[in-house]
């Protein structure tokens, strides 16, 4: 009776080893789809999170030295970054008509994340503060003129 119990047990454990093992595959094959077929959005996502901690670096460096939990915070934010993506992309795939959604959403990340970039690379010294100040100028007219 006890042989026949373990080997009953054995093929259940290898159903729920291999249903989990399918369930994961599909997953990560879904995922690696999704970004396979959006790749520049996910190659945009982390390009400008990191140019932006690159010159973030640069300059807290020669503000106050190299603090290791803020290098380590671009890689979370990068993670943070590409899993919003994911899930914008997944919910743009299963619903007809939302293909706008991902756009929406990361676009304004895109632009305040370029300006944290040249704000960074001003104050680190690879941009002087009068084509920073033109720059910033130029983006929102609507404001006028600094004095």
């Amino acid at each position: 009776m006890k042989t026949k119990f373990k080997i009953l047990m054995n093929n259940y454990l290898d159903i729920v080893i291999v249903s989990i093992t399918t369930f994961v595959c599909f997953m990560v094959s879904y995922f690696l789809e999704i970004t396979l077929e959006n790749y520049e959005q996910f190659i945009a996502v982390v390009i400008i999170i990191m140019l932006d901690g690159y010159f973030g670096m640069i300059a807290g460096i020669k503000r106050e030295g190299f603090k290791t939990y803020k290098a380590i915070k671009i890689l979370r934010t990068t993670v943070t970054w590409i899993i919003i993506l994911s899930a914008l992309l997944a919910v743009e795939k299963g619903f007809t008509g939302m293909g706008w959604l991902s756009e929406t959403v990361m676009i304004p990340f895109i632009v305040f994340q370029l300006m944290s970039a040249l704000k960074n690379a001003s104050m680190s010294g690879y941009i002087k503060h009068d084509v920073l100040n033109n720059i910033l100028d130029k983006f929102d007219k609507h404001k006028g003129v600094r004095q």
